[in-house]
């Protein structure tokens, strides 16, 4: 299982706005590309002085379909999302793979 782990400080003022597009607009697009199996959405518990910082995981079955999702659907989905909150975000993004204790027989 591979995580695609997207960390995005929304300025203060926006973030309630920016939250219901991620959960009516976004997500679903993201979702719809059917390269992700399911996600979730965290807040980052930190004072922040600037904005509001929240982690979206994507949660992808493999590599080889993350790599489908970077080649075919992440550049139109950052450009809409930078279209929808110009200069108002910024993002890191992340892929991780999920590792299981080792069995013991």
């Amino acid at each position: 299982m591979i995580i695609y782990n997207v960390t995005i400080k929304v300025d203060e003022d926006i973030h309630q706005q920016w939250l219901k597009w991620m959960f009516e607009v976004h997500i679903p697009d993201m979702m719809a590309t059917g390269k992700f199996i399911n996600y979730q959405v965290c807040r980052v518990l930190q004072e922040e002085e600037d904005g509001v910082t929240y982690a979206t995981q994507y949660f992808s079955p493999d590599l080889e379909t993350l790599a489908a999702y970077h080649e075919t659907d992440a550049r139109r989905l950052r450009e809409a999302h930078a279209a929808e909150f110009p200069g108002r975000f910024v993002a890191f993004r992340s892929a991780m793979e999920v590792l299981l204790p080792p069995q013991t027989t």
